[in-house]
Order: structure tokens, then C-alpha cells, then sequence
């Protein structure tokens, strides 16, 4: 089967790729550094010529929320237009859990409007919200630390491993589109500040940690609003599995 991967060298998106290619499939890759370009839609004709499936794992660059809602309103429209165009069977978002009820984040709001565009257009569609991914707290800790210290808010969250999504994808992309997806996620919930706290001392930085809701997430996802609703689909890895994984 033919099969195109939007965001293909990020990090869900590559491991899709990878998923799907051991499996045998065919896999174009959709990247700006590859020569196609979702902004614009330049190459996006030729990459879907054959393809009965798409699955979007694309990312936003850093931006205030009117600038990430039109990066990823654009991008979905020119990719949902070329693929009615080629005859795309099956379009598959990557989306996130709990978008829906959480406000004052840039990169929810362009995911909302993904998920807007795909509800309403011309492309049979399955929306796949997961949760937070294993290497969330390390992430997050990167973009705030400063001279050794770090803010990050304890959110409680049930992290999944990206492998594990990507094998999710791949495996809806084969079938039938299912309009919206069951939640994805881990099988444990877990604290983000001890998250970092173990990812750190794996990596073997130091770097102070501070909890607090004054940062980059506020007080709007405190509590179950990051958690999967009662009817998830959970995968097996654990945090702890993955962490023991790293290089």
C-alpha cells in the first residue's frame, strides 16, 4: 500500500515512516526539507500521486496562537485539497487529548483547527488524539531551564511512548477511516515533575527543578483535564520501560 506521511523527519512522523516500512509499504515522505512544502502546497501533487493514505504528524514552529492557528490551518488545507485531488482514500490526524476543554495554548488551538478543517472537508478522516509523549518532561524542561534551573508545572498527565504511536498510526492508516478515534495512551498516570525528575537522572543532568503553574502551561490543565477518557485505547510500554530504553 501506498502511503504518505506528513511530517516525516519529526519524531512521530519518522517512526511511523519506519513502522510502516518494516511492514512492507510503500511510504512517501512529506517535508519541507524533502521538496514538498505544506505552507504553499508546492510539491504536495506530484508526493500523492498513488496514494490511498495519508497520515498528518506534523508540528507547528513556536508562535503566539493566531500565528500556530494559521501555520496549521494552511498546511491542513493544502494537504486536505491535494489529497481530494489524488483520489487519497483515508486521511489520519495525530491530534492530542483533552484539546477540546483546555484554552490559552497556542499549540492546542492549531490543533483544534486541524481537527476543524479535517471534520469538514472533502477527505474520509480519523482523528487520533493521544496523550503526552515519554519524552514530554524532557522537553519541556529544555525550553524553560536557565543557568541550571528549570520551572515546569505538575501536571498529571499518562504519557505514552512515541513508538507506540506511531505503530497506532501506522495501523489506522491501513484501514478503514473511523471519524474520531478512541483516546491513545500509557498504561500508568504519572506526575510531570517526577517525570523530569527520572529523565534527568537517566541523562545525568542537574538541573534544579521548580513546580509552578507561571510558566508555559497554565492552571487550565491542572487536575484529569490531560487524562484519557474511560474508554482509551492503552498501549503496553511503561514510563519506566522507556526510560531504561534510552541510549
Amino acid at each position: 500500500m501506498r502511503i504518505a506521511v506528513a511530517g516525516a523527519t519529526g519524531n512521530i512522523g519518522a517512526l511511523t515512516v519506519a513502522a510502516l516500512e518494516r511492514q512492507g509499504h510503500d511510504v512517501v515522505r512529506i517535508s519541507r526539507s524533502l521538496g514538498v512544502d505544506l505552507s504553499t502546497g508546492a510539491g504536495l501533487d506530484e508526493a500523492l500521486t498513488g496514494v490511498e493514505a495519508v497520515v498528518d504528524a506534523i508540528n507547528a514552529p513556536a508562535a503566539d496562537e493566531a500565528a500556530t492557528v494559521a501555520y496549521l490551518g494552511t498546511a491542513t488545507r493544502h494537504l486536505l485539497a491535494a489529497e481530494a485531488r489524488a483520489g487519497v482514500r483515508h486521511h489520519v490526524l495525530l491530534s492530542i487529548v483533552g484539546i477540546a476543554e483546555v484554552g490559552g495554548n497556542a499549540h492546542y488551538a492549531g490543533k483544534r483547527e486541524q481537527e476543524r478543517l479535517v471534520e469538514a472537508g472533502p477527505v474520509p478522516w480519523t482523528i487520533v488524539p493521544a496523550t503526552q509523549f515519554h519524552d514530554f518532561a524532557e522537553m519541556v524542561t529544555g525550553w524553560t531551564e536557565q543557568n541550571g534551573v528549570a520551572t515546569i508545572a505538575p501536571l498529571l498527565v499518562q504519557p505514552i511512548a512515541p513508538a507506540d504511536v506511531a505503530a497506532v498510526l501506522a495501523e489506522i492508516a491501513l484501514g478503514d477511516p473511523k471519524g474520531r478515534y478512541p483516546d491513545v495512551a500509557g498504561p500508568e498516570t504519572q506526575d510531570l515533575v517526577d517525570m523530569a525528575r527520572r529523565t534527568l537522572a537517566v541523562r545525568g543532568r542537574e538541573i534544579k527543578l521548580v513546580p509552578t503553574w507561571d510558566g508555559v502551561f497554565g492552571v487550565s490543565m491542572s487536575g484529569n483535564a490531560l487524562l484519557p477518557k474511560e474508554d482509551a485505547r492503552l498501549e503496553s510500554t511503561t514510563f519506566d520501560e522507556w526510560l531504561s530504553g534510552r541510549d
